[in-house]
């Protein structure tokens, strides 16, 4: 008896009768394993460079632009591509450090004004480093120190109400060591009975600076509500 391919079982599913008839809606028929392979490289590619390209710096990537440029150039109509070949690397070399650092700029002065409004709000406390933060509900437990794990539920917001990271989102609370925080965490930790929610604003000195993390921008300030659970010595 022959041995049925795993690519032949994976082409059956994706090329059904029906999806056989069906069109994308750019109009491309997925008709043979070929097709559903090609159009899996670029899907594949285009999530990937969709998550790249959240922090594109200088404002919203044109994904439109993207995708026109990419068709072009992999099907070799260099002729109707807008930007000069030879040229594309170097522009966008500069343009991403010029970009980088006017939107560096500009959340450094939006983080300031943002901080120093904040501080004035009632309940809200400004400590030595520029951490901000606010009792939520004051919890009875003791206070883990430098060297503790902690367990925790959070939600990290951005200034303009982006919720970038979230524990509920992902069905369970984070443990880890309260060194392995960035040091705005660290910080506020050690100020949290067990049981205590509190609202960190973190000045990006105090998070990721001015290098940035994944989705995080140079010099972005960062919100979190956190809920200690517990922790362990």
């Amino acid at each position: 008896m022959k041995k049925i391919s795993i690519l032949f079982i994976l082409a059956a599913i994706i090329i059904s009768p029906l999806a056989a008839q069906q069109k994308t809606s750019s109009g491309i028929r997925l008709t043979s394993a070929v097709d559903s392979a090609c159009y899996a490289i670029g899907m594949s590619h285009g999530l990937g460079l969709r998550d790249q390209m959240a922090t594109f710096p200088g404002g919203q990537a044109n994904f439109h632009a993207v995708a026109e440029a990419f068709l072009y150039a992999i099907t070799g109509d260099i002729e109707a591509l807008q930007i000069n070949p030879e040229l594309a690397q170097a522009f966008l070399q500069a343009y991403i450090m010029e970009a980088t650092t006017k939107d560096a700029e500009a959340a450094k002065i939006e983080e300031a004004l943002y901080l120093a409004e904040n501080k004035t709000r009632e309940g809200v406390i400004t400590t030595e480093s520029g951490l901000q933060y606010k009792v939520v509900k004051q919890g009875e437990g003791e206070k883990p120190t430098i060297d503790d794990i902690v367990t925790v539920h959070y939600i990290g917001i951005l200034l303009d109400g982006t919720i970038f990271q979230s524990s509920y989102e992902r069905g369970e609370p984070l443990t880890m060591g309260v060194t392995q925080f960035i040091s705005g965490w660290a910080e506020g930790l050690q100020l949290m009975p067990v049981g205590s929610t509190y609202v960190f604003w973190i000045p990006s000195e105090l998070a990721y600076g001015e290098q940035g993390k994944g989705r995080i921008k140079p010099n972005t300030m960062l919100i979190f509500e956190v809920v200690l659970l517990s922790f362990e010595k």
